[in-house]
């Protein structure tokens, strides 16, 4: 079976939900969606990915098509492979403590930004004293430039990164700011992601 959704005009997430729906419905072995923006190409891509389909991406004047295939003989359902269910308290004891840092702003705190961004630096540089409890750092809104390429936090981040902490970056923010090109760390994102997030964390922290 193979599906073709057209998503020009539609914003993060909505893209990814369709294709999660027709994945989820159908489980084609092929599947092809048509985005016209840099965000949805990313989210949409990475969700295949973590899907089981072999990813490939054409750029046509500005809108992406991304097609998804998948082997004939993979018979995982999609429940089976759903990693976004909620936990039972004996799996999330098992699994043990997941703390999701979430962050929305480039400043910590209000009132001075100077003072502010000196702050958040202390701050990411203070997360690994939570040890193997922290999981995943999520950024939105002007969060996000704290991933780039001129972010004083940002070889901290790529710490965390390597050390198996998981970090996702808003793509719609990143589009917003014009940043998609400068994001150095992390995964980009989508709302989705991000709901999922923190239905499966144990404790958010919101900073």
């Amino acid at each position: 079976m193979s599906i073709k959704i057209d998503c020009k005009g539609l914003p993060c997430p909505q893209p990814v939900l369709k294709c999660k729906n027709a994945i989820e419905s159908e489980n084609p072995a092929k599947i092809k969606i048509i985005v016209d923006n840099e965000a949805a190409k990313e989210n949409v891509s990475r969700f295949m990915g973590t899907k089981g389909y072999e990813v490939s991406v054409k750029d046509k004047d500005g809108t992406f098509v991304v097609k998804g295939k998948k082997d004939v003989t993979d018979v995982t359902s999609a429940q089976e492979c759903e990693v976004c269910n909620v936990m039972s308290d004996e799996e999330i004891a098992e699994v043990g403590s997941k703390t999701l840092v979430f962050l929305n702003s480039e400043f910590l705190g209000s009132g001075d930004d100077k003072l502010g961004a000196g702050l958040m630096f202390n701050f990411i540089s203070t997360l690994p004293e939570l040890g193997d409890s922290l999981w995943r750092i999520i950024m939105v809104n002007s969060a996000v430039k704290l991933a780039t390429e001129d972010s004083k936090c940002l070889e901290k981040l790529q710490e965390l990164e390597k050390s198996g902490v998981s970090i996702l970056v808003c793509g719609t923010c990143l589009d917003h700011f014009k940043l998609l090109d400068k994001k150095q760390v992390g995964e980009t994102t989508n709302m989705l992601d991000v709901v999922t997030s923190m239905q499966l964390a144990t404790k958010v922290i919101k900073a």
